[in-house]
């Protein structure tokens, strides 16, 4: 009995040996550094809005009030940055709160991006 053993117990250690060695093979130091490599900081994320032919200033600067609790003056001035200068970053923040802010923008019917300063 021990014989019969002894024989299946070897081939279940040398199975398992040859199953870990793929996992030992790729070196881990590398892996390391494309994971880092790939890591950049979550530098702030910018909402602009864009001038378009179809939305009246007044309407703009109304939008701006109300998505962003801006003050009149504030939000006049973004407006006349988005009709004088073609755009305006009107928000800032991280990935997630960029994209929320430009969807309601879209919701309103503004031309809006992000990108990552």
């Amino acid at each position: 009995m021990s014989a019969t053993s002894s024989p299946a117990s070897e081939t279940t250690a040398s199975e398992t040996t040859t199953k870990e060695a793929p996992a030992e093979v790729s070196p881990v130091g590398e892996e390391q550094e494309t994971d880092q490599t790939d890591r950049r900081p979550d530098l702030p994320w910018r909402v602009i809005v864009w001038n378009d032919p179809i939305n009246l200033m007044t309407y703009v600067t109304w939008v701006l009030q109300k998505l962003f609790g801006y003050s009149k003056a504030k939000a006049t001035k973004l407006m006349m940055d988005v009709h004088t200068k073609g755009k305006a970053t009107v928000a800032s923040g991280t990935r997630e709160r960029a994209e929320i802010d430009c969807h309601r923008l879209h919701q309103y019917g503004l031309w809006a991006t992000i990108e990552q300063d």
